[in-house]
């Protein structure tokens, strides 16, 4: 079962400001990237459900992240029907992130009192998502529906939106800047926070000192 509430998922997202959304079928690679984001000042982290047996990853990540990593809270996403969901589930996932809106995923996340973060891209779906209990939405896939300009303008009449934009959010300050100040609450970032010459040479030195850096950068530009 999950270890951490809703409430405090929300608040560990809403400080750190990011979330890394990240899959490999490597199991050493990816408690070698999670304890890199977590050195870096990370507290939040998406592990993605992609390839086969990837639940399986997850369990053994997040047990090692329990064992290892006091205060580190691994969700999954990707989710995208209840099936999976209640088995990331009982795997322990803190959190459940989806590109979609399915109301059958929010109620198995609400019976458990675990947060579900669904991906919308209207401001009516964004309306559905708080109805059926949701406190952060991922505004996906963020770059397409509007950027930023999306964002403030969901804000205008529902300021009490939580918004976690995923896809084209990048580490440059101007970019996160243009977000912050829209209003979002936290941002996820997948290839851009994991480059290819970083994870090809298994530099975890160097994404550690991109993970300080990054975070840095969006306590510097949040509003």
């Amino acid at each position: 079962m999950s270890r951490y509430t809703r409430i405090e998922v929300y608040q560990a997202m809403k400080d750190t400001g990011v979330v890394p959304v990240f899959y490999h079928a490597d199991i050493e690679v990816c408690k070698a990237v999670v304890r890199a984001c977590y050195n870096g000042g990370i507290r939040v982290f998406e592990f993605v459900n992609r390839g086969d047996f990837a639940h399986e990853l997850f369990t053994e990540l997040n047990k090692y992240a329990l064992a290892e990593l006091p205060g580190m809270i691994l969700g999954a996403g990707s989710i995208v029907e209840e099936g999976t969901t209640a088995l990331y589930i009982q795997s322990g996932a803190n959190f459940i992130v989806s590109p979609l809106l399915n109301e059958t995923m929010a109620r198995i996340c609400n019976r458990r009192k675990i947060m579900w973060a669904p991906g919308c891209g209207t401001i009516s779906e964004i309306n559905k998502a708080q109805e059926l209990g949701c406190e952060v939405v991922k505004v996906f896939p963020a770059s397409e529906v509007g950027g930023p300009s999306f964002v403030k303008a969901v804000k205008a009449p529902m300021p009490w939106t939580d918004i976690m934009p995923t896809g084209g959010v990048t580490c440059d300050k101007d970019n996160l800047e243009d977000w912050f100040l829209a209003g979002v609450t936290c941002v996820g970032m997948g290839s851009n926070l994991f480059p290819k010459e970083i994870m090809d040479k298994k530099n975890w030195e160097a994404l550690e000192n991109k993970v300080r850096e990054l975070v840095a950068t969006i306590k510097a530009v949040k509003v």
